[in-house]
């Protein structure tokens, strides 16, 4: 998540103060991803450094205002226009979890998958549910439009990257069953036959009718 370029987003929009982005951030976003006013105002000193940011005096409340500057304008420009790399995704704990469960002592990697899809499934549907309630917000034409429609994309996102998990947790559950059975399949081709039983001249297996200690019986 880009911070950074979030911050200049709003501040296209006019001068701002630190916990003023702070609430526009997270309004536009829904809270999906919360920011505390140190993180903030870490992010516009950098800015500021970088020139893409300046003070721009106080409001009447005394708060220091920013203003975005012609060099912040055109990252932001870049920022939109360029496409998201892939190419070094962001580390998944999931993902990481279930690479080192496997073969981990003690851990029954099924037990992790559905734990994890449980959860995914409930995500899922709150995700749903807050999908539903942004919808009505947009029918009843509410003021704040934008962010509605701002968290409504960022909601469908979320809940197009949760299917996309649970239907990976199913993949992962079926390839795991699949693998199991083809190690017990070899397992069971490179072990060594049985050594048959040999019954010693005039035993009871030699007399018609006797059967043999493992033998089947036919029919049987």
């Amino acid at each position: 998540m880009s911070i950074r370029h979030g911050l200049l987003a709003l501040l296209e929009r006019g001068p701002r103060y630190g916990s003023q982005l702070r609430t526009e951030f997270e309004s536009r976003t829904g809270s999906t991803w919360p920011l505390n006013v140190g993180q903030v105002y870490t992010t516009l000193s950098r800015l500021e450094r970088d020139g893409l940011v300046e003070q721009d005096g106080e409001d009447e409340a005394g708060h220091a205002l920013y203003t975005i500057t012609h060099a912040g304008r055109t990252e932001l420009r870049v920022w939109f226009e360029k496409p998201v790399d892939r190419t070094s995704p962001a580390r998944d704990e999931l993902a990481i979890k279930l690479a080192m469960a496997v073969g981990a002592p003690g851990v029954d990697i099924r037990d992790v998958i559905q734990s994890q899809r449980r959860h995914t499934v409930k995500a899922m549907q709150d995700y749903t549910r807050l999908k539903a309630q942004a919808l009505t917000a947009l029918e009843s034409g509410a003021d704040r439009e934008r962010d509605d429609v701002a968290w409504l994309l960022v909601l469908e996102q979320l809940i197009f990257q949760t299917e996309a998990e649970a239907r990976w947790l199913d993949h992962c559950e079926a390839r795991l069953i699949r693998l199991s059975a083809t190690a017990q399949q070899h397992g069971a081709a490179a072990s060594p036959a049985a050594p048959r039983h040999v019954p010693e001249p005039g035993g009871a297996a030699s007399l018609p009718g006797a059967s043999v200690p493992g033998a089947s019986r036919p029919g049987a």
